[in-house]
């Protein structure tokens, strides 16, 4: 709209259509710049795939994925991921490699990332705590752990393990009485066996599941609505415990355990445990994951104690006021307010976890960097490829992960009455 003045001396405006309308629109412009921008980035890409195609042309290399179906006769670590997709050399697929190397990548990121958020939490409250050697603890582990370089964390906790490991044949530890070994060339533990009617114990666990959601979202509106807390606690450990334990008791025990065979006859090197009885966990992940979830913790611990402290002193000591216990009011009171601020940050430290693992490689763990974009680039040669699906593999969990915690930041933002 443009001002005007009649024959009269009124004011007026004059309506813009057309062109000129669309000139002085801000979104209009907006969208037409961007959409600029979009096409000149889809011509550079455009142009730097051409670049790329002629220089393999010009060197008589092809572009394609073929290689996926070839068989595959590297030796790979047993892993998670070995034993997820039965690996064989000779017989598996490079896409089998690709498929377990992803296995191996995503264990270990949900691993540290659960375990990583759990002793965050605690070194960050243990910050602020008023009992001298809790505070001494955590400030020491924060400013040690955070400046010493990941790498050298993975280095470390792989020297640990070859050191804590009996290191003579035919010798083994016992962690854990009856239940975890280990020996020089990892840990083993028993391994549930699977058999005929698990499938009705394992519905009823997730029917417990469910009731025990429900039944907390029943007492939540219950108390906003009456005041009257529920024992939402034992309730829903009760229905996820008796329940499918009554079903795997009718239906006979549908689950069993085997457990490690340690052979001590025959030649001193065929002594051990023996291979493909029981669970067995590779040093290396070992390594890795104690290296990856202590060194997370330490940020972690740093963003819960800043978001602690965002939150009003007054509100702690109204709770206080009303005679709650200081766990209860760090618990309901402290922490439902704090999240709002730990959160978004927390998710960077989720990628970071999930992108360091890509460090595997120099120990020796087959996750997606050390087996696909290592082991099997230097066999088929197709980096471009390689490259570019690694890029995609990291870039698809990394979108996941932002959009989950996004769903759970909107769960968790405080909502004012």
């Amino acid at each position: 709209m443009t001002s005007v003045t009649d024959s009269d001396g009124q004011q007026g405006t004059e309506e813009r259509t057309g062109l000129a309308a669309l000139v002085f629109d801000s979104r209009a412009r907006s969208l037409f710049f961007q959409g600029v921008l979009a096409l000149i980035i889809i011509g550079l890409i455009w142009l730097a795939l051409q670049n790329a195609a002629q220089n393999l042309a010009d060197q008589n290399k092809e572009f394609g994925f073929d290689f996926f179906d070839r068989p595959s006769d590297i030796q790979i670590l047993t892993t998670f991921g070995t034993w997820l997709l039965d690996y064989q050399p000779g017989q598996s697929t490079i896409f089998d490699v690709f498929l377990l190397s992803i296995a191996n990548t995503l264990i270990v990121a949900i691993a540290g990332i659960f375990f990583a958020t759990i002793w965050g939490f605690l070194l960050g409250i243990f910050r602020l705590s008023s009992n001298f050697v809790l505070r001494g603890f955590a400030t020491i582990y924060v400013e040690l752990l955070r400046n010493v370089p990941l790498l050298l964390q993975i280095f470390f906790w792989t020297a640990v393990m070859r050191i804590v490991a009996p290191s003579e044949r035919g010798v083994y530890t016992t962690l854990i009485p009856g239940l975890l070994q280990f020996d020089a060339k990892g840990m083993y533990g028993p391994f549930p066996i699977v058999e005929d009617g698990f499938g009705f114990t394992l519905a009823a666990f997730i029917i417990a599941c469910i009731g025990a959601w429900a039944y907390a979202r029943w007492a939540k509106k219950r108390q906003d609505k009456t005041g009257q807390p529920s024992p939402v606690f034992l309730v829903s450990l009760g229905m996820i415990v008796v329940l499918p334990t009554l079903v795997y008791l009718i239906t006979g025990r549908p689950i069993t355990i085997e457990w490690p065979n340690y052979v001590t006859e025959g030649p001193i090197f065929r002594q051990g445990f023996e291979k493909g009885v029981g669970s067995y966990i590779a040093p290396e992940f070992v390594a890795l994951f104690l290296a990856l979830f202590t060194y997370t913790a330490a940020f972690i611990a740093e963003i819960v104690r800043a978001g602690i402290q965002a939150v009003p002193k007054g509100q702690s000591e109204a709770a206080g006021a009303l005679g709650l216990p200081d766990g209860l009011t760090m618990r309901k009171v402290v922490l439902p307010q704090a999240f709002r601020v730990i959160v978004p940050p927390l998710t960077s430290q989720y990628l970071n976890l999930t992108k360091n693992s890509s460090l595997a490689a120099a120990i020796g763990y087959p996750e997606l960097v050390a087996a696909f974009a290592g082991t099997i680039l230097n066999q088929v040669g197709r980096a471009i490829e390689i490259i570019a699906v690694v890029i995609l593999v990291y870039l698809t969990i990394s979108l996941l992960t932002s959009a989950f915690m996004n769903w759970f930041n909107n769960r968790v933002a405080l909502v004012e009455r």
